[in-house]
């Protein structure tokens, strides 16, 4: 079923995590029927709010990137984010053995994808580009992650919670250098003349 599980993540987490242990689904499965589907909310919005709607810089004239501009750098933006979740699973499995998870049991992409949840769909948020309102859903969607993250792994992994706390913590810990190579590599790419082209008014 496409985006099963998705509303049970913000209803009945513990369910939902319950239901995706039992359910494995392979790669392939996952990213057609959840992240695939997921990843165009932000990255949709992202398009429609830096096109049509702009963002002002100290209340003068909105500012809007070009079509072809935004187009090109929101789908850079939709592969970073299929790779990304495919490479912090790969990391989460890398990691599973050194918290004693069974071979069996190396569930990473799976975690990986459904604790990025709540940041895909409160990306929406992008189709009014504002500066504090955004980073104020990116901090709740966050926030969330977290929870789905430390909620979730032990459950999925199968391992004791106390285990599971460091894991997360070790997962999280990954995370936040992927994210820092993700904004070097955004340098590098706007360095090489990718980066974004502005309408002129």
């Amino acid at each position: 079923m496409i985006l099963e599980h998705t509303l049970d993540l913000f209803t009945h987490p513990d369910k939902a995590w319950q239901d995706i242990r039992k359910e494995h689904p392979d790669t392939k499965k996952l990213y057609l029927r959840h992240i695939l589907i997921l990843a165009l909310i932000p990255v949709g919005a992202a398009y429609y709010g830096t096109t049509q709607v702009g963002w002002s810089i100290a209340g003068g004239e909105p500012v809007r990137l070009t079509p072809e501009s935004a187009a090109s750098l929101c789908a850079l933006a939709y592969m970073a984010i299929l790779a990304g979740i495919y490479i912090l699973g790969r990391f989460i499995d890398f990691l599973a053995g050194t918290y004693g998870v069974d071979g069996k049991e190396h569930r990473g992409i799976e975690l990986a994808a459904y604790t990025a949840t709540p940041l895909l769909i409160i990306g929406a948020i992008l189709l009014y580009p504002h500066l504090w309102i955004n980073m104020f859903a990116g901090l709740i969607g966050m926030t969330y992650a977290l929870y789905l993250l430390y909620e979730g792994l032990p459950i999925l992994m199968n391992i004791p919670p106390e285990r599971g706390f460091m894991f997360a913590s070790s997962v999280l810990t990954v995370g936040l250098v992927m994210l820092v190579g993700l904004l070097g590599i955004t340098v590098i790419v706007w360095s090489v003349g990718i980066g974004p082209v502005y309408v002129s008014h």
